[in-house]
């Protein structure tokens, strides 16, 4: 993150942290993380590491009614209040998988491919809808990883802050707290 030109690269901390996600687990899960890019499963059931399936969100979303790839993305993260945003990269092939298997089809509605469900699909899209993914989410959880979004851009904010105006000093001193505060947040877990 750092620039030729400064301590910081603002371009650099906003594409890593400007759509910072917490990895949360559904409520009274542990670990594996739901937010982290490139972490969002394709096959059937549970993916590994307890993610959500990609696979089953679009079917049971589909259920609902006929969407398009982006149109799914931006439900799937309103329904987990933000904790999980499939990307593009997972959901795109997963339609097309769904569609070579005959699942879905797309039709063209207004310049953009809009999927619906075929009757051989609407079995397997039932069975989804009856335990979405995004049903595993409850209050607390979209609560706890809103509190915790809030706190790390408050947090790359100051560290920014620091980066910008701070002296060399200062910089210096910032470096030692954020590596306090990661072997902290480690230990946590190893208790």
């Amino acid at each position: 993150m750092r620039s030729r030109h400064g301590f910081f690269d603002t371009g650099a901390w906003q594409r890593g942290f400007g759509s910072f996600i917490p990895p949360f687990p559904p409520e009274g899960g542990r670990g594996g993380g739901w937010g982290g890019r490139g972490h969002h499963g394709h096959g059937r059931g549970r993916s590994r590491g307890g993610r959500p399936n990609v696979r089953n969100a679009v079917l049971a979303l589909l259920h609902e009614r006929p969407m398009h790839g982006y149109e799914m993305i931006q439900e799937l993260e309103q329904r987990t209040g933000g904790i999980w945003r499939p990307s593009p990269g997972s959901v795109y092939p997963t339609l097309q998988m769904l569609e070579d298997e005959g699942l879905i089809v797309a039709e063209e509605s207004g310049g953009r491919k809009r999927f619906v469900l075929t009757d051989t699909g609407r079995p397997e899209a039932e069975a989804a809808a009856q335990n979405a993914p995004w049903q595993e989410y409850g209050d607390e959880n979209v609560s706890q990883a809103q509190e915790f979004r809030d706190a790390a851009f408050g947090i790359m904010d100051a560290l920014r802050q620091v980066g910008f105006n701070g002296t060399p000093e200062q910089r210096a001193q910032a470096l030692e707290v954020l590596t306090e505060t990661r072997r902290k947040l480690y230990a946590i877990l190893a208790d």
